[in-house]
């Protein structure tokens, strides 16, 4: 129902019709709609997961950064009604924020990796830089699922706005330019 026409057709009646299950069951599986909801969330998490997951370590951190933020971007537009209940729908409670933090810290681990190699001199720590990473292509990504912008003007914006991140956290643009351009699909 997510999936085909959003967040906002999801209800305890129609899921229960849905799958020929009375609602004391759903009550009985999940103990309400806020609990079937985080296991909405979890299931959008693991999704991502497996994207980011996907991703293979290379001898280029910031293209491997970059890789990282295509599945991202991938994830999201693949599922976007998904995307929506785990992002944009409610705030997100400490739990909710355990789950995505797992995702988090693959991010972490890529801009730490760039630290490391010398790439973002200037970056105060990983955790910053991932930050700045996520918080970007999020945006990009939300104003992409609201129909303001398309993906190829997406991808054009995530591309500047990774270089100049990149550059700014201290990285040549020479040197962000060509592991950006290895990172994007071929």
């Amino acid at each position: 129902m997510i999936a085909l026409e959003g967040p906002s057709a999801m209800s305890v009646r129609r899921l229960a019709r849905e799958v020929g299950a009375s609602t004391s069951a759903v009550y009985t599986h999940f103990g309400g709609m806020p609990e079937l909801r985080r296991a909405i969330r979890r299931e959008g998490f693991a999704r991502l997961a497996d994207h980011l997951d996907g991703v293979e370590s290379t001898d280029d951190p910031a293209a491997d950064l970059t890789t990282l933020g295509v599945a991202y971007c991938t994830n999201a537009l693949a599922n976007p009604h998904l995307y929506r209940v785990m992002f944009m729908e409610a705030p997100i409670d400490p739990t909710d924020a355990q789950t995505g933090w797992e995702t988090f810290e693959r991010l972490i681990g890529a801009v730490q990796r760039c630290i490391d190699a010398g790439r973002f001199p200037r970056c105060p720590d990983s955790l910053h830089g991932a930050a700045q990473m996520w918080t970007m292509t999020h945006g990009v990504i939300s104003v992409v699922l609201t129909g303001m912008i398309d993906i190829a003007q997406a991808q054009r914006l995530l591309v500047d706005m990774s270089t100049s991140l990149f550059i700014g956290l201290g990285d040549t643009r020479d040197r962000a330019e060509l592991s950006i351009s290895r990172g994007q699909p071929s």
